[in-house]
């Protein structure tokens, strides 16, 4: 059930208590923050001696808070002023606060929110939602120079992660500069400066999210297919961990979109997922790493206890190598990774478990991937053609109850959900050696490496086929441990019917905070809600149901991007989730969302029971009773009768009690049915009135009806003569010379279909990676030379390793590559301009 708030009502009065705001956290010293430098791209990587500065910040004095007016969330003056359109939204859970930014004052509003029940019994409470009145207006001490499209807000409260297209910040929420007021300025912090240059010519950033499991973690993907962990702890500039994404072996790529990445999502608490990055390509192809752990993170220690009794149980007394191989690299790595394993104590007061900084010198970890569909081998033809169109832009991880979901949003308005057939396990590529930094005392401070995916996955599938699962659970057991990745099983297809735009539709994915079966979907035309009903571990009973999809909002207008510039979702302490989101054009709206599950619909056992059984309406008709007459006296045999004479006195006795009976009967019965006669008479006077009414109402309606007989006979014999003059111009038409075009053959479709896909995914894909790969060869070429002018010595250089940097040579012939590439660019456009010439052609 969904209801949209209500118009705002007056301000409540200023005796509300003020919202909470929370005192400045203790500000680390600058000796505690270390500079890193991260690998170049030959992931050579040398100890450092740089150090990060900050900004010293003053003391403020004490200020005076006045009490808060609490108002509707959606009459708040941060979204009644904004001149510049709305910004995107971030919620804090911790403290109640909602973080929405403001692109006129390039600022984030800091609102306290309070949710309330509007179902309380004394019906005093028409809003949901409803924010403090004044908010804080967090600014970073410096200008940014550019557009923030997201912000992230970490599990504590203490920092929000300002993302651009180009570039990232974080702004310290507690750490503040000076305070005016209600204005207050922030410590802010700009995130790989050297990576990411200043113009919007390079290197995109695709995606930026804090670690579900550290306050102080956060990873960016960026569009030159590299996914970096940052540790805000330690060093902003350089990535603590690094991964170069290899999806495609070099000299196997068919397709530009399937080396270009488009987002990525965490795993959840369920065994191995927990440590997986799920990353998604623009070809739909979704890979896996794993395992991903941010150093110094905290994990629940009964689930890493559960994991590496799991592996101890199933991976190491198999009778297969490769299981044995995997399970002895899984266990290294968690004893490696959670000391605490080794050194199980009797003190139950930890609960927690803090992963140590550990990477394998000789192995790298495996691109898994792509993932395939598992499905019979009758239905191989269907799931080829059950395909979505377009290319990847959303992607989304949930956690369903035994089920990992994985929901795809491709540009043509169609959602592929699909979920994991199998258990994820870790993988790593044997003998290709991993990058490391480390400091004076050995202690890893940062690793790289390039992870490579695994060709023998499709090979792999023949082993996870439905007809063979349960049929010998040991070899189900082992298969989970041979290194492959893990299949997916395609539970739905769900197309939103949105219009075909000249460019992709932006779909955006969030997942319900209280129901994990359900999720929103916000694109052009408004905000839909899909849940689903099939699960294949937790509700196998449900296969034959279809997700239902629901329409939360509608905003008319489905050509246009995304109508929406920031959204969250808030479970409160009433068991519903509030949607708040941001337009646009800076409204903000607020959608409740009640109950946890659907409501059954209503069905109807016609067979329970029978029509005898069923009382008939009441009506204002005579009853039966009196229709059917009086019930006739028990009369005494004729005999007896005849032996009494009139005259006697037994005779006149009897006599006499039978004229009474038959008074009791015959007379009361007649007082009834002048009783109801005389009632029924009203009644019949008002149906009668009734019927005069309607037979009044049907003459106006004839009259109104024969008034207009003779519009519709002139509309007639109008659309006669439209219908007579569209038979024209078809004959006309069919004289042409384009009237004899035969259609196209499946051959001429199919390659009409290829050159769609190539004018819109693998140009855009090719042209993303040029500039990645331009923008990479700039910072390397800048790096080179300022390492050679100063030291003589490269800063990514490995004096152990004994490689030399770059030689002109090699640096001629990367630049030669890329104007073949260039050209190869050009050729290609002009190939593609003579076919859609020539296909003009034959049209006419």
């Amino acid at each position: 059930m969904t209801r949209i708030t209500a118009p705002p009502p007056p301000s409540s009065p200023p005796g509300s208590p003020p919202p909470i705001r929370h005192s400045p956290a203790p500000v680390t010293p600058p000796s505690r923050r270390r500079g890193r430098h991260s690998p170049s791209p030959s992931l050579a990587l040398t100890p450092s001696a740089s150090t990060s500065s900050r900004t010293k910040l003053r003391p403020t004095p004490k200020r005076a808070y006045s009490p808060a007016q609490w108002v509707p969330l959606n009459s708040h003056p941060a979204f009644s002023r904004r001149d510049s359109g709305g910004g995107a939204a971030a919620w804090g859970t911790a403290a109640s606060r909602l973080y929405a930014w403001d692109p006129s004052a390039c600022s984030a509003h800091r609102i306290g929110v309070r949710t309330r029940d509007p179902d309380a019994e004394n019906g005093e409470v028409d809003v949901a939602v409803e924010a403090a009145v004044p908010s804080e207006l967090l600014t970073p001490e410096s200008d940014l120079g550019y557009t923030v499209t997201h912000i992230s807000l970490n599990a504590d409260g203490s920092s929000l992660l300002l993302v651009g297209s180009y570039n990232l910040s974080v702004l310290y929420v507690h750490e503040r500069v000076s305070e005016d007021g209600d204005i207050i300025i922030c410590r802010t912090a700009p995130v790989a400066c050297q990576i990411l240059p200043s113009d919007s010519d390079g290197i995109k950033v695709l995606q930026a999210s804090w670690h579900p499991f550290s306050n102080n973690h956060f990873a960016v993907l960026t569009s030159d297919a590299v996914f970096r962990l940052f540790d805000l702890s330690s060093d902003l500039e350089q990535p603590e961990q690094e991964f170069y994404l290899q999806s495609i072996l070099p000299g196997k790529c068919q397709n530009a979109s399937a080396i270009c990445p488009v987002a990525f999502s965490y795993g959840s608490d369920h065994l191995w997922d927990r440590f997986s990055v799920f990353i998604l390509f623009s070809d739909g192809s979704i890979f896996v790493l794993c395992p991903v752990v941010p150093f110094g993170s905290d994990y629940s220690k009964k689930h890493i206890q559960e994991i590496y009794e799991d592996v101890n149980a199933f991976g190491l007394k198999s009778s297969n190598p490769n299981v044995v191989t995997n399970s002895h690299l899984a266990i290294a790595w968690l004893e490696a990774t959670f000391p605490d394993l080794l050194h199980q104590s009797t003190d139950t007061s930890y609960l927690m478990s803090k992963a140590h900084a550990y990477a394998p010198v000789d192995d790298s970890l495996t691109l898994q991937g792509p993932l395939c569909r598992v499905c019979e081998e009758s239905n191989e033809s269907e799931g080829k053609n059950s395909s979505c169109e377009g290319k990847a832009v959303g992607f989304m991880y949930s956690s369903a109850g035994k089920d990992s979901v994985l929901v795809t949003a491709w540009g043509s308005g169609q959602l592929q959900i699909d979920a994991l057939a199998d258990e994820i396990q870790p993988q790593w590529n044997i003998g290709v050696p991993s990058r490391l930094n480390v400091d004076s005392h050995g202690q890893i401070k940062s690793v790289a490496m390039i992870c490579d995916s695994n060709s023998q996955d499709p090979l792999a599938l023949r082993s996870h086929r439905p007809s063979s699962t349960g049929s010998n659970v040991k070899s189900n057991i082992e298969a989970v441990w041979m290194g492959n990745s893990p299949p997916l099983l395609r539970l739905a297809i769900v197309d939103l019917a949105l219009p075909k735009t000249p460019n992709d539709n932006s779909l955006l994915l969030f997942p319900d905070p209280l129901v994990p079966e359900r999720f929103y979907c916000a694109h052009g035309g408004g905000l839909d809600m899909v849940t689903l009903h099939f699960l294949p571990f937790s509700y196998p009973e449900m296969s034959s149901t279809p997700p239902s999809v629901h329409p939360v909002l509608t905003t008319g207008n489905s050509e246009t991007s995304s109508f929406l510039s920031g959204f969250v979702t808030i479970a409160d302490a009433y068991g519903h989730v509030q949607l708040v989101g941001i337009t646009c054009l800076g409204e903000c709206f607020v959608v409740e969302m009640k109950g946890w599950k659907e409501p059954t619909p209503l069905q109807l056992d016609i067979e329970c029971k029978s029509t005898k059984d069923v009382e008939p309406p009441a009506t204002g008709m005579i009853s039966k009773e009196l229709i059917a007459g009086p019930d006739p006296p028990i009369l005494p045999s004729s005999s007896s009768l005849k032996s009494l004479t009139p005259d006697s006195i037994e005779g006149k006795s009897t006599l006499h009690h039978y004229i009474k009976v038959f008074h009791e009967y015959y007379v009361e019965y007649g007082h009834k049915v002048f009783i109801e006669l005389k009632e029924h008479a009203d009644y019949l006077k008002t149906e009668m009135g009734d019927k005069q009414k309607r037979l009044e109402a049907v003459k106006k309606s004839l009259i109104s009806i024969e008034a207009k007989d003779g519009d519709i006979n002139k509309r007639i014999d109008r659309a006669f003569k439209v219908y007579e003059l569209l038979e024209k111009r078809i004959d006309s038409f069919k004289m042409l010379p384009a009237a004899n075009k035969k259609p196209l053959s499946q051959a001429e479709q199919e390659f009409k279909a290829q050159l769609d896909r190539f004018a819109d995914v693998e140009l855009d894909a090719l042209r993303s990676s040029i500039a990645a790969l331009s923008a990479r060869m700039k910072r390397f070429a800048q790096q080179s030379m300022g390492g050679a002018a100063s030291t003589g010595v490269t800063p990514w250089q490995a004096p152990k390793a004994g490689r030399s940097h770059i030689s002109e040579s090699q640096m001629s012939l990367l630049k030669s590559s890329l104007e073949k590439l260039s050209l190869l660019n050009e050729e290609n456009n002009l190939k593609l301009r003579l076919i859609d010439h020539e296909l003009k052609d034959q049209e006419q």
